[in-house]
């Protein structure tokens, strides 16, 4: 039985299934004009196999902790795509490690439109999942496409207003003031691009971003700077990984205006919502009292922290998906 050495400190101690139960296989598609890349796990000895269509939480790689979930869906027999959003990972897209909520959102459609053309993947079990800022598009996919059959969604993150609230004043002005000035800085490249002679324009916007970490200590305007955070993102980057901890700043001012809590009522699949009670980053009550706009909702509660749910808390916690997926998708039948 074949094993992978683990690539990131904090899952070292982690279960991962042997290769022969799953096979791997890249797939590029097409987002808005930009190519976007995944990996698709496929169980063994499934005809047809039922498919959840994941991707990374804020800042983050696909590599980034999630190939072990994806994993854990394949031994069981479900497919997983786990794909990158635009900007990040090995998918293209400048500036680099740009978050833009409206650009995901797209890239999540797309990402389900190309597995509903793979042969081995049953296109009318389709289950979007999502981690952190993800948790918040899996579930506004959920409302916007008749296709998708459930909704998993672990931390996450449900309304902008909630991350401005935890924040200091102090902070909130000198991030507004840098995200201002990377969102103006970002128009005037978009629109010398248009220029003719303007082919030097991604590099020099590469250069001129104003740029915020996307995890730092509390005393740093980072997009993630609660005590304690820092470490435990960081402990699950890929070890391979070219990634660095910087993002443009435009991202906090669409953050703040990203609200999925409004789509909630528009929810029509169940739903399986893990909301841990330790989270410093998205407050648990807040959190718990967002997802009871979720119709059909299973929603678990329980002691593990924003990232221990990829980490030390990670048995516990995908064991309820798969138990939710056997029930919310239907349990995938293996062929002899």
């Amino acid at each position: 039985m074949t094993r992978r050495r683990p690539i990131n400190r904090s899952q070292r101690s982690l279960r991962r299934p042997a290769r022969e139960r799953y096979a791997v296989r890249q797939v590029g598609f097409d987002s808005d004009g930009t190519r976007a890349r995944g990996s698709l796990y496929l169980p063994d000895r499934t005809d047809t196999a039922p498919v959840v269509v994941m991707a990374p939480g804020l800042g983050a790689e696909r590599s980034f902790g999630y190939p072990a979930v994806a994993e854990r869906f394949a031994e069981a027999g479900y497919a997983a795509f786990l794909f990158d959003y635009r900007h990040h990972g090995e998918s293209d897209g400048r500036p680099r490690r740009l978050v833009s909520t409206s650009k995901q959102l797209a890239d999540y459609d797309a990402a389900i439109d190309r597995v509903r053309r793979i042969d081995e993947l049953d296109a009318g079990r389709i289950a979007v999942w999502g981690h952190s800022l993800s948790g918040g598009h899996a579930l506004v996919t959920a409302a916007d496409r008749s296709d998708v059959r459930a909704a998993v969604t672990i931390a996450p993150f449900t309304d902008g207003r909630i991350f401005l609230r935890t924040r200091s004043i102090k902070y909130l002005a000198r991030a507004t003031a840098l995200g201002a000035r990377d969102a103006l800085g970002g128009l005037r490249d978009r629109l010398v691009r248009r220029i003719p002679g303007g082919n030097g324009a991604d590099e020099r916007e590469s250069r001129r971003a104003r740029r915020v970490p996307i995890v730092g200590d509390t005393d740093r305007t980072a997009v993630i700077s609660e005590p304690g955070t820092r470490r435990a993102y960081l402990d699950l980057v890929d070890r391979h990984s070219e990634w660095e901890n910087a993002t443009p700043a435009r991202c906090l001012l669409d953050l703040v205006r990203y609200r999925p809590i409004e789509r909630f009522e528009d929810v029509d699949v169940d739903a399986f919502v893990f909301v841990p009670e330790d989270d410093r980053i998205l407050p648990p009550a807040r959190m718990t009292a967002a997802v009871e706009n979720l119709d059909r909702a299973t929603v678990v509660r329980a002691p593990a922290d924003h990232f221990s749910v990829l980490a030390g808390d990670f048995e516990e916690t995908v064991a309820y998906q798969l138990a939710f997926l056997n029930r919310a998708v239907g349990k995938p039948e293996r062929s002899r």
